[in-house]
């Protein structure tokens, strides 16, 4: 049985969802579900319009636009600037609905995309915080890929928009936050990766700059905190340094701007150093427009103008937050702020028409690359999609795919596992999340194409005995533990699937400590001793947890990170279990211990330890204290050996501005990156990885470097990864390109970013290599 994920109503799917859709798409098109939606813009056959400029789809699409806001009235262009944009009826122009969600799946939890029809579902992949473990860039850019194609299908039948404000790219700064799970993790060279490899999927490489979809990097910027302890994102002020803004949480997005392209950037709630992100026009004008040349809008957050001035009173009146926002860069307000004062900042003098078209230029020209004005898209690129490119076979493996890449393997005592369907015959599968479905796709989800659930996947390799030995994840009393310990009596092997849900950590929704809820770790060391055979752990969580007393427990055989695994979740936990997958995932985020959270606020923005006040930092890259399991870490069935052939180990950095003094402090702190000529500094490296095991297995290859030590230095950071498959008893080749600017460099504290002299060790499993980098003094 399904569930809706909005009202908790089962749907049946006992026909297979294949054949479901096909029937649909018949019926919708014999009968004319399809063709009853409002007509497309620009419809060749609309003989109000057909000879209108900005119709023609051969005319530039910057004259087109043009074109189109010198014909609306200023009421027209003022009700364009808001998520549910009104209809121009006279221009031929429909109501548009500019919010909807991608994060993981074609989500109906914007307005924009609705279910039902020939469109009951759609593909549901891992929560982002999985797939980010499996380290392969290839696999986020063809999750993109495929969850466009449904999201194009979905528009093609009038259920979708094509605006989707995904990915969310936040750095997981802190192990409390509750919509930690929607971010690729603590490294910003990971989240940057993702981003642009995410959002290259979900746009395409159509020609002529046009756009497949158009995504959204989100929420721009040093937000992660949601409500904690009474702090809420709606008052925060995040007080981040320069240093730690250029060096981290600015990081992903530059990426998803310069590499990814993408077509739209989220700014925030909460304030940055006292301004709202929304009204500051260093970070949104001179920044993700000005310096990383932005193609495309700036959308705020949900209500943010008004949060600004209703909880933040960041302006006297309303017309002055509207002003401060469309002057600053903001070009759509998810929200009715903007069109309800609009009208009064321009009377009032605070603002004119001359801002409002600029803010309709950046929005209508992204409407023009999706082809939104090209009149009815079957006979446009992707026009053929339809409900059969919905739940396809392939898509659904893909979504399997991914959850098996997606999953760690913690601990492995005596190689416990796999397990053996000889040997392991009879499984007791026990805890709160051992028989769930809507845990398994996390939070931005839509109405996924099925599930599999842990339990049921299990039981296709051993017979089960299910208890669930909490009354879910809360696990507030110990009256079923019992009936679990009785299972694990009885069966060849124990699994215990344990951890979160939405209602332990979500949006809005921060924990306030680390460990498993209720009773959850006495059901575990309870069953564990109970169990006549292996133990295994299976925890679903979007943010770490510690676990140490499992850890450190010998009757605890193994442990497995799951992540939130999304609609096949339970097949591919099977998998891994049963050794049909050899797991490969590396975990994107520090596992800290309880105590770090008991000493440390959340509301502290500062990345770096500061030895002063005790205070110990955070992610692997700056924190300095113990951690239950360390960013990277992560197990496989088979064994890997890294040998370097080939590595300068030195290189020498020339000053491309002359009139820069050599002197001790220049060498000591290092030369700024931009006076030297970085496209000529990149090192390349040959590595052989080899499996000397007897399992095939996908190693995931992690480069750290550590620079010399400084003020201003990381413990270590890493600048490369790469994801291999290696058959058991073979090497396979890897090249890494290092580039010095970018790896090799560190921020200082007026965030400029500068390359030391002296000795970089890099680090490549367990293999060790030392660069020299020194200043040439030659012009």
């Amino acid at each position: 049985m399904a569930y809706n994920k909005k009202n908790n109503k089962p749907h049946c799917h006992k026909t297979p969802f294949s054949l479901v859709i096909v029937f649909l798409s018949v019926l919708c098109v014999s009968f004319g579900v399809i063709e009853a939606r409002s007509p497309f813009a620009c419809d060749p056959k609309n003989g109000l319009t057909r000879n209108l400029r900005f119709c023609k789809a051969t005319l530039p699409i910057h004259v087109r636009v043009r074109d189109l806001i010198g014909r609306l009235t200023l009421q027209e262009k003022i009700r364009l600037l808001v998520n549910n944009a009104a209809a121009v009826p006279r221009l031929g122009i429909q109501g548009y609905e500019w919010w909807s969600e991608a994060l993981h799946g074609v989500s109906n939890v914007g307005p924009g995309v609705k279910f039902g029809g020939a469109f009951p579902g759609a593909t549901s992949f891992p929560q982002v915080i999985t797939t980010a473990a499996s380290f392969n860039e290839s696999l986020w850019e063809a999750i993109g890929a495929v969850v466009s194609d449904e999201a194009r299908a979905m528009y093609n039948g009038g259920t979708a928009g094509l605006t989707y404000w995904s990915p969310n790219v936040n750095i997981l700064r802190d192990p409390r936050w509750g919509r930690g799970q929607e971010t690729p993790g603590e490294d910003p060279i990971v989240a940057g990766k993702y981003a642009a490899r995410y959002v290259k999927g979900l746009q395409g490489y159509a020609k002529g700059n046009r756009l497949k979809v158009a995504a959204c990097c989100k929420h721009y910027t040093a937000y992660d905190i949601d409500n904690w302890k009474g702090v809420d994102r709606f008052h925060f002020n995040a007080k981040v340094s320069l240093q730690d803004l250029a060096d981290t949480y600015n990081v992903p997005f530059k990426s998803c701007v310069l590499q990814g392209r993408v077509a739209s950037v989220m700014c925030s709630y909460n304030q940055v150093n006292g301004k709202p992100t929304c009204a500051d026009s260093n970070l949104l004008k001179n920044t993700i427009r000005g310096s990383w040349g932005l193609s495309g809008y700036i959308v705020s957050d949900c209500d943010s103008v008004g949060v600004l001035f209703d909880n933040q009173h960041y302006t006297r009146t309303p017309e002055e937050a509207a002003a401060e926002t469309i002057k600053a860069g903001l070009d759509l307000d998810c929200g009715p702020f903007l069109a309800v004062h609009t009208q009064g900042a321009i009377s009032k003098g605070l603002l004119n028409e001359f801002d409002v078209n600029n803010a309709l230029t950046n929005t209508i020209t992204v409407q023009m690359r999706l082809g939104m004005f090209d009149g009815e898209p079957s006979a446009q690129p992707y026009g053929h999609l339809g409900p059969r490119d919905v739940c396809t076979p392939a898509h659904q493996e893909l979504a399997l795919e991914a959850a098996r890449q997606g999953i760690v393997l913690l601990k492995n005592r005596k190689s416990s596992l796999p397990l053996s369907t000889r040997r392991h015959r009879t499984v007791a599968v026990i805890g709160p999340n051992s028989d769930v479905t809507v845990t398994m796709i996390g939070n931005y989800a839509g109405i996924p194409c099925g599930y599999t659930t842990p339990l049921q996947g299990i039981g296709r390799y051993a017979k089960t005995i299910h208890q669930a030995g909490c009354a879910g994840v809360a696990c507030k009393g110990n009256q079923q533990f019992g009936a679990a310990e009785a299972a694990a009596r009885k069966a060849d092997a124990t699994v215990l699937v344990m951890g979160l849900d939405q209602s332990i950590e979500a949006e809005a929704l921060d924990r306030v400590g680390l460990l498993l809820p209720g009773h959850q770790q006495e059901l575990v060391a309870r069953v564990a001793k109970a169990s006549k055979g292996p133990t295994v752990l299976v925890l679903m969580s979007g943010g770490p947890i510690d676990v140490s007393f499992a850890k450190n427990d010998p009757r605890i055989s193994a442990i497995i990170w799951a992540g939130y695994p999304g609609q096949a979740g339970g097949t591919a936990i099977a998998d891994v279990l049963f050794g049909t997958t050899n797991p490969g995932g590396k975990l994107p985020m520090t596992w800290y211990p309880q105590d770090f959270v008991e000493k440390v606020a959340m509301t502290n923005m500062a990345m770096r330890a500061d030895h002063s006040n005790g205070y110990p930092g955070r992610t692997y890259r700056f924190y300095k204290g113990p951690t239950v399991f360390s960013f990277g870490q992560g197990l496989s069935y088979t064994s890997f050996n890294h040998k370097l052939l080939e590595a300068p180990k030195e290189v020498s950095v020339t000053l491309t501005k002359f009139n820069v003094p050599i002197n001790s402090t220049i060498l000591r702190n290092g030369i700024k990156a931009k006076h030297t000529n970085c496209k000529e500094l990149t090192l390349g490296f040959h590595i052989d990885v080899e499996n000397t095991g007897t399992m095939h297995g996908t190693h995931t290859l992690l480069v750290f470097s550590t620079p010399p030590s400084g003020r201003w230095s990381a413990n270590k950071q890493l600048v490369g990864f790469q994801k291999v498959h290696v058959p058991a008893g073979s090497k396979q080749r890897v090249w890494f390109g290092i580039q010095v600017c970018k790896h090799l460099s560190v921020v200082d504290n007026f965030g400029t970013r500068r390359i030391p002299m002296g000795n970089h060790k890099l680090q490549i499993g367990d293999y060790k290599h030392s660069i020299s980098v020194q200043l040439s003094t030659r012009n």
